[in-house]
This record gives C-alpha cells, structure tokens and sequence, in this order.
C-alpha cells in the first residue's frame, strides 16, 4: 500500500513541479502531507499547543513587526494572528512561545540580552519587551515538578524565573554540555543551540541543535537528552543524531533546530527547520516530522517515515487552506505577513482606498526600508500597481538585505532596472506617474515587466540570476523576499498585489 501512495505521489510531482507548495504542505494524497508546512523563510520554529489548537512562531530577525503569531487546528494549513513586537530591539533571534497559567509568553534575544513579551490572550495586545537583563542566545522555558520556572540557553546552563517570568531570579548553572560529535563529520561548528525541553514520566527530555546552523549540507543536526533533573547529569540519547542530513543530495538540507511535542490525539511530532536543496536563499523552511518512542523510554523519527516524502497526516480535524498574498489593501490595518525592513514607523504609511501610500525615503533601494513579504514557490510571479508623486521612485524588488537587492523601478517618467545594486533607465519617457510593474521568478531566474493598463505587458531587456543571494553567501541568516519599495522624495501609493504560484 505504501508503494503504491508514494508511487502516485511521484506522479503528482512530475506532473506539478511546485505541488508541495500549494497550501504549504499540499495533500496531494489523501491522508498525507508533504512538507514543508511553512514553505519559505520561517526559521527557529517554536510551537505551542493550546487545547485543540496549535500556535507558531519563528525569528523575525531585522523585520518589523516582529514575532508573527500563526494558528492551525492540523498542524498543516496555517494563518497569521497577529504580531507581537512592535517595538524594535534589534535582530530577533529564536524565540520560545509558552503558556503559563493561563497567560502567554514569548522570551526571545535580541541585542546581546533577552526580553519577553506577555499576553493574557494569544490574540494580544501583546506588552512592549521587558529586558531581563542576561545575555545568551535561544532561551528555552520549562517548569519542573514544582511549578518552579527556569530559563534554558544555547550554552546547555540555565537561570530561575520569577513567578511572573519577567525576571531572572538567580545565578546561571551549567547543565550540559552536548553530544560529541565525531571529528570527522562535515560539520560548520559545534555550535549547541535552540534548546526545548519537556517532560514524559520521570525524565526531562532536552532537544538541542548542534553542527551549525549553515554552511556544510550535513552540519546542523537535532539532538536529543534526558535527565531526572534539570540540573542534570543528562543521558545522551543513543539514537543521536535524531534528524540530520547526510549528503548534498537529499533535498533538505542543515536540518535542525527541533521542537518536541505532543498533538491533541496523543501523536507525538517535533517541526524543526531546513534549507532546500537549490534554493536556500527561500531562508530556512519548518518541516513536520512524526515521532515515536522507544520501549526504553527514547524518541526517535517514526519508522518508514522521512522528511522529503509523504507522511501521515495529524488525525486532527483538517483546517481548509485560505492564506493568500494577494492584498488590496482594503480597510485601516496592514495584514500582519507584512514586513518592513528594519524599521515600523506608523508615520510613514496609511491605508486608504483600498492602497497602501508609502512615504519615499532614502536615495536607494538599500537604505528605503523596503515593505517585504515572504514568497512560498519555486517559481511564481508577482505584481503591483504604483502611482508615484513629488520626485519619487517605486519598485518591485527581491530584496536580501540593505546592500543585496534586485528589481524594477519606475520614477514618473521612466523604467530602471536595479541589477545587484546596478541602477539605471532600461525604457525611457514611457509612463506618466502611473505604472503597473511584474516580476517573474522561474527557478531563480527572474524576467521584469511593465504595463501601462494593466492588461498588455512589455518586458524590459534586463533579466536577474538570483540563486546565490541567501546566507552562505551573504551572512545574515535571511532571506530573499518580495518588496514594495518608495524611494526619494514624495510619494508612492501601491495597489493590487498579486501573487501567482507558476507550475
């Protein structure tokens, strides 16, 4: 019977190159998913189970509003809540969502220290950061058998918590120290990282990442301990590494980053995030794994399961899929998948008549702040309609960080092209203040067009390669998104994005 799913499966994905994607982990046999479940740049997942209902957040990094909330009710289909930082503290790195008494909190580092925000629903309004004062990277929550709150970090050591959870109340203690990774692995560094605990029975349970979060295909890796007590010793799971890639020809690539857990029906999961294979400038994308235990009290991957191929759906009541790109901007708030790049300021935009109007800044696409949104396909095409004031420029980009970007521009008159930070008119005097601009991405590489109705499209000479624009290239563990940019001096009012899935 397995053969024959995973045969039609093959099927499928002959026939729809980009199948996995369509509502993120698309069930294209019935009963089954195909990861990922957040196809694109969502790393360092972190998941909270909530009654019947799963809640996940990922780092934000240098895009504000930060700390995107997502819900589903089948760990599959998933749409965005609401974001629960607004005020900007730097580069936000891995978080840890949990519920403590009927209250909320997401610790997270930022800025050489560690905040956390607070909620008494998930749905906000969610606190402005309080700094607790200690440095460390990924803090992990945990509660022992008396109710007593601690703070785990990427160091293996941890710290009390206050009651409240908004204080550090005592000394840092080490408490593990690892897995020995065998010297002759193809590893980026030892680099222990993103610890998560839980408790089964007896033993805490600590699920780290080691082996580094870049670099070589077959570093980053899951491993998995237990201890009686926090304080240890801890017992190094003899099924380590739990989830690793293990050559450059597996389609996911640095796996790791896990978090354990239990659903609704009792099943056990971790999601954890991967690079894909010719596609790392996507960021790292969270994948589902299904879980089992032991005899002997371990957890391992699930027998006959793996990550790049069919896995038995969640026994969960099925969500249907409705996120979408697309935006026209109607009513007075932005959609929360919106980003902008390094910076939130309310006094810059406004939402009216179904448009977003975005105040021109900066004397380039690197310092304008550009509004982003995370692409989920292979291959796809993206579209806009700007109307441009004063002495402005806006623009369709693909944008990786402040001095690596792509796309094409219009000022009131003409069409620019932006080739890796390369800018100049590619179609002059050929608009008057009003321009529709489309970027097609077929396997990272990227034709540019323009219309002046909308309806009959004229593609520009210049054409992007964009396959090397992601982290092993450019450092900064980000990723390249779609962007609305206004730049210069005036005005730029963007309507009717749209976003189309290419097959």
């Amino acid at each position: 019977m397995n053969k024959i799913i995973l045969a039609v499966w093959l099927i499928l994905v002959t026939l729809n190159t980009s199948a996995q994607y369509l509502t993120r982990a698309s069930e294209n046999v019935p009963g089954y998913f195909i990861n990922p479940i957040f196809a694109g740049d969502y790393p360092d997942p972190s998941i909270l189970r909530d009654g019947n209902d799963y809640y996940m957040v990922h780092s934000s990094f240098e895009y504000y509003p930060g700390l995107l909330i997502w819900h589903s009710k089948d760990l599959i289909n998933w749409e965005p809540v609401t974001n629960a930082l607004y005020k900007n503290v730097g580069s936000v790195w891995a978080p840890d969502l949990v519920k403590y008494k009927n209250k909320y909190y997401i610790y997270f580092p930022a800025n050489n220290t560690n905040y956390v925000v607070t909620a008494d629903s998930i749905n906000g309004k969610w606190s402005d950061p309080v700094d607790l004062k200690i440095g460390n990277i990924d803090p992990g929550h945990v509660t022992d058998e008396k109710g007593k709150r601690y703070l785990f970090f990427s160091n293996g050591g941890y710290v009390p918590l206050a009651e409240d959870g908004l204080s550090v109340t005592g000394e840092y203690k080490p408490s593990y120290s690892g897995w020995p990774i065998p010297r002759d692995w193809t590893i980026e560094c030892f680099c222990m990282e993103g610890p998560k605990l839980v408790k089964r029975g007896e033993y805490y349970y600590l699920t780290v990442a080691q082996g580094g979060t870049a670099g070589p295909v077959t570093g980053h890796m899951v491993i998995s301990a237990r201890s009686k007590s926090l304080a240890g010793p801890w017992e190094n799971s003899p099924y380590n590494p739990i989830i690793r890639t293990t050559n450059n020809k597996e389609q996911w690539c640095s796996k790791g980053h896990g978090t354990l857990f239990e659903d609704a029906k009792g099943k056990w999961w971790m999601v954890f995030h991967a690079y894909e294979k010719g596609f790392y400038n996507m960021g790292r994308q969270t994948l589902l794994q299904a879980i089992e235990w032991t005899k002997d009290g371990w957890y391992k991957v699930a027998s006959g399961t793996t990550d790049s191929k069919p896995i038995a759906r969640p026994r969960l009541k099925a969500s249907a899929p409705w996120f979408t790109l697309n935006d026209d901007f109607e009513g007075s708030k932005l959609k929360p998948h919106w980003k902008f790049f390094g910076e939130y300021d309310t006094t810059r935009f406004q939402l009216v008549d179904n448009s977003i109007v975005i105040k021109a800044k900066g004397n380039g696409v690197g310092n304008s702040s550009p509004l982003l949104c995370i692409p989920s396909h292979h291959s796809y095409t993206a579209e806009v309609e700007l109307l441009i004031e004063g002495k402005a420029t806006g623009g369709l980009v693909l944008f990786y960080n402040n001095n690596a970007f792509s796309g094409i521009l219009a000022d009131k008159e003409n069409i620019l092209a932006n080739i890796h930070s390369w800018q100049f008119v590619t179609e002059k005097d050929v608009i008057n203040n009003h321009v529709y601009l489309r970027l097609k991405n077929i396997n990272n590489t990227v034709d540019m067009y323009y219309s002046n109705d909308g309806l009959t499209w004229k593609k520009v000479e210049n054409s992007l390669e964009v396959s090397g624009m992601h982290h092993n290239v450019l450092n900064g563990f980000l990723s390249l998104r779609i962007g609305l940019c206004a730049i210069g001096d005036g005005k730029v009012t963007f309507k009717h994005f749209k976003y189309s899935s290419l097959k």
